[in-house]
């Protein structure tokens, strides 16, 4: 498995280096990697889409955390979920501009023949796949919102 073994690659470097911010982000890649392959009794090796999901959701998880503590004037906080942020995004395709994001949206709303927000189910589906890794969820669904209603 590719991720995994540069993960813990860059475990090792950011040790030697004593990079602690950037361990700490390693560190909870590899342990959700290691919980997604145990769950549910699983023992083979990952695909790269479940990589990607697990990638994703820890983004996410780092994003939100950030927004709370940053509400809370936690600034102390608020810099380490970010370092750990982006560390994260390091691994994670390059994310599309909204721009780019809506020209395939649009794309995907005149494939199925989408109307109306009665709709929303089919185009949120095929632009999910098609932009897997490369956009969030909260901006499809914004942008799918945008162009049926």
């Amino acid at each position: 498995m590719a991720l995994e073994e540069k993960i813990n690659q860059d475990i090792k470097s950011a040790m030697i280096a004593k990079d602690q911010a950037r361990l700490a982000g390693l560190r909870a890649i590899k342990a959700a990697i290691l919980l997604a392959k145990t769950e549910k009794g699983k023992t083979e090796e990952l695909s790269d889409e479940t990589e990607l999901k697990v990638l994703q959701k820890l983004a996410k998880q780092r994003k939100e955390s950030a927004e709370i503590y940053q509400e809370q004037n936690r600034e102390d906080l608020y810099q380490v979920e970010m370092s750990e942020l982006a560390v994260i995004e390091a691994y994670l395709p390059q994310q599309l501009s909204e721009e780019e994001t809506k020209a395939i949206i649009q794309g995907v709303v005149q494939e199925t023949g989408a109307s109306s927000m009665k709709d929303m189910g089919k185009v949120m589906g095929l632009a999910n796949q098609k932009l897997a890794g490369q956009a969030d969820g909260k901006t499809i669904s914004a942008i799918v919102k945008q162009l049926l209603s």
